[in-house]
């Protein structure tokens, strides 16, 4: 009985322990994806602007 409830404890705590890298990981690539994004857009920006004028 004891070995079936310290194997569980380990279980939930690698299932955990994975959960926690996945988000992590996840987390860092959102972050990456933002400054990407924003680094795109303002790129755009200054490259539309300096090909084209506005209102014409």
């Amino acid at each position: 009985m004891l070995l079936k409830i310290i194997g569980a404890i380990i279980v939930i705590w690698i299932a955990l322990s994975v959960l926690g890298f996945v988000f992590k990981a996840i987390g860092t690539l959102l972050i990456i994806a933002a400054v990407a994004t924003v680094g795109i857009a303002a790129y755009g920006a200054i490259k539309g602007k300096s090909s084209k004028q506005i209102g014409r």
